[in-house]
């Protein structure tokens, strides 16, 4: 089962009665509602893990290159 972002959601159109079924999975997310999350300080540590471990992934994969910044200025890889 892959990991969620947030819950399933369930959108019943109002003329048809049709059940629409929306996943939040998080291979789905972009890169930068990611980072956010991440850089959130109301982000909740559990969904903060998820994020990361979703970022280290895709670094793994090559997907995305990310260096941060620590207060002094010193640059360093996202690990």
């Amino acid at each position: 089962m892959p990991v969620k972002y947030k819950p399933t959601q369930k959108v019943v159109q109002r003329g048809s009665k049709k059940v629409t079924t929306t996943h939040y999975y998080m291979k789905t997310q972009s890169l930068k509602e990611l980072l956010e999350c991440y850089n959130n300080d109301n982000t909740k540590p559990k969904l903060k893990q998820k994020v990361k471990n979703e970022l280290i992934r895709r670094q793994g994969k090559g997907l995305v290159n990310i260096v941060t910044r620590d207060t002094s200025g010193n640059i360093a890889e996202f690990k």
